[in-house]
């Protein structure tokens, strides 16, 4: 293995292990940290897949370090610590938190954060953080019901989550390329920082950073900057040329959609399904709350339904998120979600349904832990940072595609299907 990779959700880390894949490396993906005897065959990367966004620090970190210990113990010669295009995050943490344990684990005087992403819209400029044309700050995202991002410089954010002291990067110095950047990250270290921030527009920009930070033991971002990481491999001969992917062949069955994010992607992609027809049923977290719904009446549901793959969603906008949340609790409200989706993959597995798409990264990490899925082989991307997969250890194989809910275009859930035919 060349490059070890842990992911703080699993939609996260299969968009990383996709962006990897289209690179030229054999990469498989984890569900949690791999139990003894896994065997990842003759990967060249692998990315380790927790769910460890929104939990304590102190629990993030603990995870990280021994998903990390495995990486290393495996063969990976450079780790990368992935998070969201959209710096989720709390005001503690974890990204600054999981970053400073990294660094301190490794021995490492510097690395780099960048949470570009510019083939979703997600760029950096003189280390602020734009969605489309907008700051994070004036996004959905400022909204968001776990994370709220109020803070558009990433600087700020992050110097908030870490003693460590954090520079910048600007974008008139990644533009000259990757010998400026790896300069600034040379002067940025004698200076005494220890984490930059690094601008980004486009993908020529993500490229001359991966090239220049060939050398640091551990890279932190978005799955946009690892786009410029398998080509130092490839150039210090430890990794062939890219081949054209393969086509996945998916198992015979059934296919139903869950969406358990409320992001304004996911609504609209929700909203775009029932119009054009889809059989849809929406989850009221307050109906499962008092027990009448659960997972008989919404698999009878999808097992009744005709047509193309039925859609089960708990999406609603913020004003309903928020008045559920009062009268539930945020994280109870978001429990019983999860566990019902979960609960509802279970039941449709048992009754012939192998393909899944699942839209949400609290979801997905539901209804994948509840099917044993042990992790992945990577398929055809459906949308960027969006691909379809093949499990590996829950018995009979399943074809899953794990959206996070900020991904996908708005006929996402009609077109997946096409690549499965």
């Amino acid at each position: 293995m060349l490059l070890g990779a842990i992911a703080d959700d699993l939609t996260g880390a299969s968009d990383l292990a996709l962006m990897l894949s289209r690179e030229g490396m054999k990469t498989v993906q984890t569900v949690g940290i791999p139990p003894a005897g896994f065997d990842a065959g003759a990967a060249d990367a692998v990315v380790v897949s927790l769910k460890s966004r929104t939990i304590p620090a102190a629990e993030a970190v603990e995870q990280s370090l021994a998903a990390a210990e495995w990486l290393l113990a495996t063969g990976a010669r450079q780790l990368f610590f992935k998070y969201c295009s959209t710096f989720d995050s709390t005001p503690v943490g974890n990204i600054g938190p999981v970053t400073e344990a990294l660094l301190g684990r490794l021995g490492a005087g510097l690395t780099l954060a960048c949470p570009a992403f510019p083939t979703n819209r997600r760029t950096v400029y003189l280390g602020y953080l734009f969605v489309g044309d907008e700051l994070l700050s004036e996004s959905p995202m400022k909204d968001h019901p776990l994370t709220p991002m109020r803070d558009p410089s990433l600087v700020r954010v992050l110097q908030a989550q870490t003693t460590l002291p954090v520079g910048l990067v600007a974008h008139e110095r990644v533009r000259r390329g990757a010998d400026a950047v790896a300069a600034a990250f040379s002067q940025a270290e004698r200076a005494g920082q220890r984490i930059v921030i690094v601008d980004a527009i486009d993908d020529t920009d993500l490229r001359a950073i991966g090239t220049a930070a060939r050398d640091m033991a551990l890279v932190t971002g978005g799955s946009g900057i690892a786009i410029g990481l398998p080509e130092n491999f490839r150039r210090a001969g430890l990794l062939a040329a890219a081949a054209p992917s393969a086509r996945m062949v998916a198992p015979p069955g059934r296919a139903v959609i869950l969406a358990g994010s409320c992001s304004a992607a996911t609504r609209k992609q929700v909203a775009t399904a029932v119009a054009s027809g889809t059989a849809a049923l929406r989850i009221d977290p307050l109906a499962v709350a008092s027990g009448s719904l659960g997972v008989e009446e919404v698999a009878a549901f999808a097992e009744t339904a005709t047509g193309g793959p039925p859609l089960i969603y708990a999406s609603a906008d913020p004003a309903e998120v928020a008045a559920v949340q009062e009268k539930l609790g945020r994280e109870h409200a978001g429990a019983l979600v999860e566990g019902l989706m979960a609960g509802v993959a279970c039941r449709l597995a048992e009754r012939g349904f192998t393909r899944f798409l699942v839209a949400g990264g609290e979801t997905s990490g539901a209804v994948v832990q509840a099917l044993g899925v042990e992790g992945f082989a990577i398929g055809p991307e459906i949308d960027p940072g969006v691909p379809w997969m093949l499990s590996l250890g829950a018995g009979r194989p399943l074809a899953l595609a794990l959206k996070s809910g900020n991904f996908g275009a708005p006929d996402i859930f009609a077109k997946a299907w096409d690549l499965l035919a």
